[in-house]
């Protein structure tokens, strides 16, 4: 039996709500499949957690969560509480605590409906980002000068490690190669001319190890055009921290909105868990309305069953959520539905079960 230990981080905002969806589709797949098996430890950290206890997680957080196959995060930040610090002593500090170096974000149109490009269908938007999640640009490096005087200066120190750039763009030449699909780095050599076109150099460099890729390579700005005006050219996508994050955002406004947008943070090595969340924020303002979008918390799912080699299900999860956006008017109120969370959630749990039948 297949036994997976998930530390649970329903967060803030909509983040629990979202979280029960995914979890509930879990205990479904677990009832469906005998060789299945989630085990289940809920965590209370974030933002409330915070206000009431003067930070965001326990003193002794990573050591607890190191004793997990998975992590699964809701949402983080909520007002009150300043954004650096909801983010950086919380997810930034799981994903550096525990190398989770890869993230991973499908940029997947599954309807042609809901994608404001027009004559672009599902053949035309279907890439996988690969951002570089540990360093780069947010790796905390800098430091506040003068502060209050005229003189007053802020560096920001972005960090492009050998390793850290190699590893990922090596990851990302592994999967192009194993999908047989082409490679294309994102970068901005022209004006950052000592990260970027290091960035670039390497990614020339470990390339010489991959013949049998195609490969190209974008400025950020080009890259942004191309997104909306030729998201067909790309397939598998290589970029730093920063651009890997902005550019995901845009793929979720070509494929439907940020109530879809999922991703991975990966340990490949797995010498620590990995987590997976979704990407859209803790939406306080429809927080306990019953209205968030949960399929992005439910595609993260399918992104962990396909870590965890359970690749059938992980197709089953994803092929029921293309099936469900079929009907609009059954999903929530950001996909022009009057739907609620919970009854796509349920209606998720039903298409798994007809897919078993």
């Amino acid at each position: 039996m297949n036994e997976i230990s998930i530390a649970l981080i329903p967060g803030d905002g909509i983040g629990p709500e979202v979280v029960t969806e995914g979890v509930k589709v879990l205990k479904a797949i677990e009832q469906l499949d005998a060789n299945l098996s989630f085990l289940f430890t809920e965590f209370p950290w974030g933002c409330e957690y915070y206000l009431e206890h003067g930070k965001m997680m326990d003193e002794d957080g990573i050591e607890r969560l190191a004793d997990f196959d998975a992590i699964y995060l809701g949402a983080v930040g909520y007002p009150g509480v300043p954004d650096h610090i909801s983010l950086w002593d919380l997810l930034l500090k799981i994903r550096k605590s525990f190398d989770q170096y890869v993230n991973l974000r499908p940029i997947t149109l599954l309807n042609p409906t809901l994608t404001p490009l027009k004559d672009k269908g599902e053949k035309d938007i279907d890439m996988l980002v690969i951002r570089e999640n540990s360093e780069g640009e947010y790796a905390g490096a800098g430091d506040w000068l003068f502060i209050g005087k005229p003189e007053e200066v802020v560096l920001q120190t972005g960090v492009f490690s050998r390793k850290g750039t190699e590893r990922i763009i090596r990851y990302a030449y592994e999967e192009a190669r194993h999908s047989k699909r082409s490679l294309t780095s994102i970068s901005k050599g022209n004006a950052l001319n000592y990260s970027m076109v290091f960035w670039d150099e390497v990614f020339e460099e470990v390339g010489k190890e991959y013949p049998d890729v195609d490969t190209y390579s974008y400025l950020v700005d080009a890259a942004s055009l191309y997104f909306v005006t030729d998201p067909e050219r790309f397939e598998v996508v290589v970029t730093s921290n920063l651009f890997g994050d902005i550019m995901t955002d845009l793929g979720a406004g070509i494929t439907g909105g940020l109530g879809l947008a999922t991703g991975a943070n990966i340990n490949p090595e797995r010498e620590y868990p990995s987590m997976f969340e979704p990407v859209h924020g803790s939406a306080p303002t429809i927080a306990g309305k019953q209205i968030a979008n949960p399929i992005a918390a439910i595609w993260s799912v399918s992104q962990m069953l396909e870590f965890f080699g359970e690749q059938e299900w992980a197709n089953n999860v994803l092929t029921t959520i293309q099936h469900i956006l079929l009907d609009p008017s059954t999903l929530t109120p950001d996909l022009g539905g009057n739907g609620t969370t919970k009854e796509v959630g349920d209606q998720v749990v039903e298409g798994l079960k007809k897919i078993v039948k």
